[in-house]
This record gives C-alpha cells, sequence and structure tokens, in this order.
C-alpha cells in the first residue's frame, strides 16, 4: 500500500494532536515557517500531522564548509544536474542536453524526468508518430523508476520519498497530456480515467500534505513544492477547460477544475527559481498563446504571457523557444510584420531541432494568410508539407487553398493545381496512436467536391480554415486586416452569385453568411454582423453537407450578445449551441469554445460584471 493511503488513515487519528499544537510552535498553522499555499475548494482538506520523516544525521559535530558540500544528498546532486541540462536545452544545446542526462536515467528518478519530458516536448512539435511512441515508452520507464523510490507502507517518509510521488504524479500527468494531444476530443484521455485520477489525487494529497501541521521542510522543499504547484495548477487549468459533458464524466469520478486556482498555482510556481518554474511558465504561456484561442474565445492574457517571458529572454535572447511566444504574442497583438521578424529569428538561431523551425512555418503561413498574401502562404505550407509529418493530408489541402486564391497564370508557375491537391487530401489520411486528426477529418471532407469532373469549387478555403483556428479573433484587431478579409469575402459573393444553383450552393452562401458577421463584428457594425449570423440559422434545413455552420453562427452570435451586454440571450444562444446539435466537423472544438463562453458569462454573472459595447474602431 503506498504511503499516500497511509496519510488518509491519518486524518482521524491525529486530530486531537492538531488541535493541541501550541501556537507558534515549528507545527503550529501560525508558525513563520509554515508554507503561505492558496486554498482552492476543489483541494482535499489538510491530513493532519503528516511529517516529512528525514533521515537522521550521523552522530558528533556537525560537517562545515568544503566537507558539507560533499555530504549533499544525492536528490541535490541529481536536481542541480537536471537543471544544468535544462540550461543547455534552453541554450538551443538540445543534443548536448539529451546527452548529459542520458547517463543517469537508469537510476536517477530526476534524470529520467527530465529526459522524457524533452522527448515529450520534440514529440509534441513534430507529431510524428516514432516520436510520440518514444516518448511515451521513455516516459513509461521513468514512471516505472519512480516507483522503486516511492513508498510503501508507513505514514512518515524521506525527503526522497516525497519527491518519488510527485515525480510519479508528474510522470502519469504527462503521459496524459500527451493523449490529449493525440486526441482533441478527450476519448483516450477518459478511458485512461484510472491514471488520469490517480495523478490527480496524489496531487491533492501532497497539497493537503503541504499544509500539514506536521510537515517539516527538507533540504530540496522548493523544488518538491513546485512539483506540487504544478500538477495542481495543470489539472486545475486543464478540466476547466473541457466542455461540461465531459467534465460530467470526470466528476463522476471525483475529478474536478477551477481555472482561477490553477492559474494561480501555476503563477506562483513560475515565480520561483526551481526546477519546475521553467515548465510552469511554458504552461502559462501556453494557455494565454494558444489553447485560450485554439480551445477558447481567446480569452488569454497577453500581458500576462510578456510578463512571464520576459526574464526568459533577457537570459535567454537567442532561445528559440522564446523567440517562437514573442512571436505568437505579436501575433496575438495583431503587430503581423514584428511576429514575422521573430519567427525568421527563431528559424536563424538553431539548426538542431528542425521541429522549431516546423512551428515558426506553421505561424508564418497563417501570418501571410491574414495579411492575404497567398503566394508566400503557399511557400510555408509547401515547405511543411515536404519537411513536416504532422499532418500531410491538412499540408495539401492548405496548398490547394492559397492556389485557389490565385490567378491560373500565377498557378501555373508554381507547377501545380488546387484540383490536384484536393484531390490528393483523402490519400494522405493517416492515424496518431490510431485516432484520425479532427482539422484532417476536416480537409477531407471539404475536398471531397473536387473528386467528380463537373465539381463545384470551394469559396474561400483558407479564409474557412482561418476559422476552424481562430483566425478571425486575430485579424480583429487590426482594422486594415479586417477590411482586406472583408473585401474577399464581397468578390467570393459575387462568384458564388455568377455560378449556377446546386445543392450545395446554401452550405457556400452560408459559409460566407458566418465569415462575413465575424468581420462585421469586428468592425463595429453589430447590427449588420446579427444579420448574417441569423441567415445562417434561417437556412439550417437547406444546407447539405456543412451541418458545423450553424452551432458556430449560434456561438459567434452568442458571443456578441455577450459583448454587448445581453447576457441572458447571449447564454440561451449558446445553450441552444451545446445541447441541440451533434456529430459535425469539428463538433469538440466548438464545444471547447461554447464552454469558454459559457464560463465566461457566468463569471460575469457572479462578479455583477457586464460587457459593455466594443467601440467602434
Amino acid at each position: 500500500m503506498s504511503f499516500i493511503s497511509g496519510l488518509r488513515r491519518s486524518l482521524k487519528k491525529n486530530d486531537k494532536k492538531r488541535n493541541s499544537s501550541p501556537v507558534g510552535s515549528p507545527d503550529s498553522p501560525t508558525s513563520p515557517s509554515r508554507l503561505s499555499v492558496v486554498n482552492c475548494k476543489e483541494l482535499d482538506p489538510v491530513i493532519p500531522d503528516f511529517k516529512l520523516q528525514l533521515a537522521e544525521p550521523a552522530d558528533g559535530p556537525k560537517a562545515t564548509g568544503p566537507s558539507a558540500e560533499s555530504q549533499r544528498s544525492n536528490l541535490s546532486v541529481a536536481l542541480d544536474d537536471c537543471m544544468g541540462a535544462l540550461d543547455l536545452f534552453l541554450q538551443n544545446q538540445f543534443e548536448e542536453a539529451l546527452t548529459q542526462l542520458r547517463s543517469r536515467t537508469k537510476d536517477s528518478m530526476y534524470h529520467a524526468l527530465t529526459y522524457a519530458t524533452i522527448l515529450e516536448m520534440q514529440a509534441m512539435m513534430t507529431f510524428d508518430p516514432k516520436d510520440i511512441l518514444a516518448a511515451g515508452n521513455t516516459m513509461k520507464e521513468a514512471q516505472g523508476l519512480c516507483q522503486r523510490f516511492r513508498k510503501k507502507s508507513g505514514k512518515n517518509c524521506t525527503e526522497e520519498e516525497m519527491h518519488a510521488e510527485v515525480c510519479y504524479a508528474e510522470c502519469l500527468l504527462q503521459r496524459a497530456a500527451l493523449t490529449f494531444l493525440q486526441d482533441e476530443n478527450m476519448i483516450s484521455f477518459i478511458k485512461g480515467g484510472i491514471k488520469v485520477r490517480n495523478s490527480y489525487q496524489t496531487y491533492k494529497d501532497l497539497h493537503a500534505a503541504l499544509q500539514s501541521p506536521g510537515y517539516t521542510r527538507g533540504e530540496n522543499h522548493s523544488h518538491f513544492e513546485g512539483g506540487v504547484k504544478l500538477g495542481v495548477g495543470s489539472f486545475n487549468l486543464m478540466l476547466s477547460l473541457l466542455p461540461t459533458r465531459m467534465l460530467r464524466l470526470l466528476e463522476f469520478v471525483g475529478i474536478s477544475g477551477n481555472k482561477v486556482c490553477g492559474l494561480q498555482q501555476l503563477e506562483e510556481g513560475a515565480a520561483t527559481s526551481t526546477f519546475r518554474a521553467f515548465l510552469s511558465t511554458m504552461l502559462l504561456l501556453c494557455y494565454h498563446t494558444f489553447m485560450s484561442f485554439i480551445l477558447g474565445t481567446g480569452e488569454g492574457d497577453v500581458g500576462d504571457a510578456e510578463r512571464l517571458l520576459r526574464p526568459y529572454l533577457e537570459k535567454y535572447p537567442k532561445g528559440a523557444i522564446f523567440l517562437f511566444f514573442a512571436g505568437r504574442i505579436e501575433v496575438i497583438k495583431g503587430n503581423l510584420d514584428a511576429a514575422i521578424v521573430q519567427f525568421e529569428a527563431c528559424c536563424e538561431s538553431q539548426d538542431q531541432w528542425k521541429q522549431f523551425h516546423h512551428m515558426c512555418y506553421w505561424e508564418l503561413m497563417w501570418c501571410f494568410t491574414y495579411k492575404r498574401q497567398w503566394k508566400m502562404a503557399y511557400f510555408y505550407s509547401d515547405l511543411l508539407s515536404k519537411e513536416n509529418t504532422w499532418s500531410k493530408a491538412t499540408y495539401a489541402y492548405m496548398k490547394g487553398a492559397y492556389l485557389s486564391m490565385m490567378t491560373p497564370e500565377e498557378c501555373k508557375v508554381l507547377g501545380e493545381t488546387e484540383v490536384q491537391l484536393f484531390r490528393q487530401v483523402p490519400g494522405l489520411k493517416q492515424k496518431i496512436a490510431g485516432k484520425s486528426l479532427p482539422t484532417e477529418k476536416f480537409a477531407i471532407r471539404k475536398a471531397r467536391r473536387y473528386l467528380t469532373d463537373n465539381h463545384v469549387p470551394l469559396p474561400v478555403p483558407p479564409l474557412e480554415m482561418m476559422y476552424i483556428w481562430n483566425g478571425y479573433t486575430v485579424i480583429g484587431k487590426n482594422k486594415e486586416l479586417t477590411e482586406g478579409m472583408m473585401q474577399t469575402l464581397d468578390d467570393a459573393q459575387k462568384n458564388l452569385e455568377l455560378l449556377p444553383k446546386t445543392e450545395i450552393s446554401i452550405d457556400d452562401q452560408c459559409l460566407l453568411s458566418l465569415l462575413k458577421g465575424l468581420c462585421l463584428k469586428h468592425l463595429g457594425c453589430l447590427e449588420e454582423a446579427e444579420h448574417y449570423f441569423t441567415l445562417v440559422l434561417c437556412n439550417e434545413t437547406q444546407i447539405k453537407y456543412d451541418h458545423y455552420l450553424v452551432p458556430n453562427a449560434l456561438l459567434e452570435h452568442g458571443l456578441l450578445c455577450l459583448e454587448t451586454g445581453r447576457r441572458k440571450e447571449g447564454v440561451a444562444l449558446l445553450e441552444a449551441a451545446r445541447l441541440n446539435y451533434k456529430n459535425y466537423s469539428m463538433e469538440s472544438r466548438t464545444h471547447f469554445r461554447i464552454q469558454a463562453a459559457l464560463h465566461t458569462a457566468r463569471g460575469a454573472e457572479e462578479n455583477g460584471v457586464h460587457s459593455p459595447p466594443p467601440s467602434s474602431p
């Protein structure tokens, strides 16, 4: 039985002992040495009188000077060595970092965990099935090593055993994160519920132990505390983003999350100089610059992202990962030229890991899409299709999409046609860990109309995929970009009206209406925007294939209502989108965004806040 189980049994047994603890004693809640942590209602109650039992020092006088340094614990030495390897990693010396770690991955839990974490970061950048498999297996091996160091029974444990618990939980958490990356709709994540719950419960127990009156700080307490904050913060943040129907399944087995608590725990972890401060910072940066846009409505805080990134950029001015986030922040702010400079600098900063280049190519592709520079966007999608294995089908689709926006003469120079590329898309379908990518499924469905000889062209495929990736939130910050996109949609409308009516004409018209509504909303033309969102709903029964347009039109209409202070109407529209539609393209991503919008609406109601109408540009 693990020591965690013993901790839970001690709850009632030691109530009297806790209550009799004198004020000001080392174990007293009011002692100056007591740990100050956030109390979140989602966390377990404090476990009384939990005692971190450190190894007793040898008899005789205490060592001082160099001899004291030689007596530092193996745990301290391992943590210092891993932080040195992490420093190499942040200086773009990726292989050197892995080499420094590799020699001790069989005997040191922190070396094994750090090594596996770097491999997982690599897998998250490549999406290469081989990298994902290697990262998963390495993390599983690290978890097995941590298991050897865990306390098997009894209440008290050594500092090393406490660290083994937090490292074990972190291995489980990272394996769950890798599963989430593979399967956006979280089915595999939920199927692995036992693994997830074990990690979640361990973090809750360790958080409670930190608050226990009997807890004594060890030599590496700050690193241990940072690990708990990383785990508690990660779980609370990730779980708070899940759609309601997924949350209910997790809550059934005792798992819940609170975004405010999660962000606060991660902020506290990031503010330290501990081993896991970097990971806490990275998770916060990912939330503010990616997760809140792709799986939300753009509610991330750019100011917080800039504040978190600044000290790392000062220390590692050529660090590829930090240059990448600097570019992403500029994208969110609508400063595309500045973003392009940062992404290009990121590519020039190192050549060891091409994965960073590919991440930049993806962002550069979208930057030029927002600027409507189709040739440059095509150039980067072509680079991705040749060098990256994430989704050949998506890359081929994007190449065809950009060619569809060019003249026949321009396409001829490039040596490819949109029809050729769109017809390749279904044959490029792949599976990662047995799952098809949602974006890839969407691209295949859209490209199918080109399989017939008398096909009807897609009206604005780059602009449609831009919506899937929430790009209108980006261009909405720049009036010139939004007006340019509106002009492109007006041109597409004229072309659509010249084509003969077919069974899919309403689909194409509704797509243009949705995208026009978005542009008009960002331009401050709110009544016109509502008109276009309503048009989609009015034509619901006539849509042949693109059924995803209706719940998304309801979502966008609901967001507009919330932004103009019409909360009740907005929530009703969001609930209609959530409850009344299923089995449509990109459904899971739409539900993530609905959840984010409802969370914002409910938070505003609880705080008595009413969003004012947006000012005119």
